[in-house]
């Protein structure tokens, strides 16, 4: 109604009631432009680095049931579905909840991040890799399967060496996940001790 007057008490309530969402994302606005990079672009290094994990496991198993087709079959998805997974992943359970506050543990945060680069950046894709490439050894013939009554155990002896060469590269991939999430949280830190420029001079001082 024109000319009601606010009670600056009421304003204030209103003010402490936004959305700390958009809170966040106004002061993310204010940083600088270093911090705001690796923020948005940290999951997709990790994501990167998943797509070799993925290739690398679907070379080793490519030598183990000797295959020699369809190489460009084979690499498009173990490249594709490790970047998506673990961006995606990575945002629902790391950056996500650091943008909407929920995230204040700094060790939660590092075990997050830590296990979605080991877990899913390394051994998901040699996982999906297995069936992939068990479909293309049944159709080319490169390497006789077993039995039904068998499958397990056979999966098992051609899959171990597999994840053993990959030991290495989840212990990056654990150590890259737990940087980016430690440098996230810190971003994190810095958008809280940012003032809000809407505030009063009186609320900082209560």
């Amino acid at each position: 109604m024109a000319g009601e007057v606010i009670d600056p008490s009421l304003r204030k309530v209103r003010r402490l009631a936004r959305d700390p969402s958009e809170i966040l994302r106004e002061r993310f606005e204010r940083l600088e432009e270093t911090d705001q990079k690796l923020f948005q672009t940290g999951p997709l290094v990790l994501g990167v680095n998943s797509s070799f994990c993925g290739l690398i496991a679907n070379n080793y198993l490519r030598r183990a049931l000797n295959l020699t087709q369809a190489r460009l079959m084979s690499a498009v998805p173990m490249a594709v579905l490790p970047f998506m997974s673990t961006c995606l992943v990575y945002e629902a359970v790391v950056s996500q909840p650091l943008m909407e506050g929920d995230l204040n543990c700094a060790t939660c945060a590092f075990v997050r991040g830590g296990l979605i680069g080991a877990v899913v950046g390394c051994l998901y894709p040699a996982f999906i890799a297995i069936p992939l490439n068990a479909a293309l050894a049944d159709r080319y013939l490169s390497a006789p399967l077993p039995s039904k009554e068998n499958m397990l155990r056979y999966w098992l002896a051609v899959s171990k060496p597999v994840y053993k060469k990959l030991r290495f590269a989840a212990i990056l991939q654990f150590a890259l996940g737990t940087y980016l999430a430690s440098k996230q949280h810190g971003i994190y830190i810095k958008m809280l001790q940012l003032p809000d420029p809407g505030r009063d001079p009186e609320e900082f001082s209560e």
